[in-house]
């Protein structure tokens, strides 16, 4: 019976053993994180990929992630093919181009947890994370208004480009503009989030018009581009540009123009944690909110200081 009992004990031991071991490899398994995100074409679009990878890098320990960058539609379908080849279970995917729908949808359908960040995508079962583009336009009317008054022209700079975040500021712009100062001039140009855009298209603005009293930018470097057109023309007049992103060169460029008030609605790449954070919550089957709106905060020269940082890549 000893000799029973002793090979029994071994067998459980060793069974027990071989349990501890195999539940500390599963409880050891990262989750595969994918990001589909533009191919630099703008400072802000490359500190998203910089943020994301950043978060990826501080959540090690759980998540092993594969970032791909795109030109194009066709070039980012064929990305998030890869990353589903690659297993990723999570995708967070800023779909910055047009005809990204089906491929989305396809891989939503198969079980993949996507998380959309920043422009809006119509995919049935995403989760988003984005600023609130809408609000920023309402912010930047009641700017302008406490800066210029009820009224006054004011170019709005829009950029149809964009989709979704162009539409939303504008609405959010002009629908408060009606509201608060109803006899307030408006025209709008289409522009880029570039400042080089801005720069051009600003020029041929200000021939076309004599007097502008504010300018409605959506972008801080397109506000950029504005400002240096601004200068170049030698215009006195315009005493309100808007901006949007969070951008650390414009920030420092607020307390230099005293005759005119530089404002960005703060709209961090940084949110794109938020959106890292989003998947690997979801992976852990925790409940998530389908949508994560983050608020907006206006910057200017009175409280820039509070949002600079030396070592953030826009």
């Amino acid at each position: 019976m000893k000799k029973v009992f002793g090979f029994v004990l071994v067998v459980t031991l060793l069974a027990t053993l071989l349990f501890a071991g195999i539940s500390g490899a599963a409880s050891g398994a990262k989750y595969k994180v994918g990001i589909l995100a533009p191919a630099v074409t703008h400072g802000w679009v490359a500190a998203v990929a910089y943020h994301a990878e950043a978060r990826c890098k501080e959540l090690s320990d759980q998540v092993e992630y594969n970032i791909q960058t795109s030109s194009n539609a066709s070039e980012m379908t064929s990305q998030l093919d890869d990353l589903i080849t690659w297993g990723a279970e999570a995708i967070v995917a800023f779909p910055q181009w047009v005809g990204m729908e089906v491929p989305i949808q396809r891989a939503v359908d198969a079980g993949t947890k996507l998380v959309n960040f920043d422009i809006a995508i119509d995919v049935d079962g995403v989760y988003r994370v984005a600023g609130d583009n809408e609000d920023m336009g309402t912010q930047g009317a009641k700017y302008i208004v406490d800066k210029i008054g009820t009224e006054g022209t004011v170019v709005i700079l829009d950029v149809p480009s964009s989709g979704s975040v162009a539409e939303l500021r504008k609405k959010g712009f002009i629908e408060t503009i009606e509201k608060i100062a109803p006899n307030m001039n408006l025209v709008t140009y289409a522009t880029k989030f570039t400042r080089q855009d801005g720069l051009t298209d600003f020029s041929d603005i200000l021939v076309r018009h004599s007097k502008i009293n504010a300018v409605y930018s959506m972008d801080d470097e397109t506000s950029i581009g504005v400002l240096q057109a601004i200068r170049e023309a030698g215009r006195t007049e315009i005493k309100v540009v808007t901006g949007g992103g969070g951008m650390q060169e414009y920030f420092e460029m607020m307390p230099e123009n005293e005759d005119i008030w530089i404002q960005s609605a703060l709209y961090s790449p940084a949110m794109v944690k938020d959106a890292v954070d989003v998947a690997v919550e979801l992976l852990n089957g925790e409940k998530v909110a389908k949508e994560t709106i983050i608020p907006t905060t206006i910057v200017d020269r009175e409280n820039y200081t509070e949002f600079l940082d030396a070592n953030s890549p826009y």
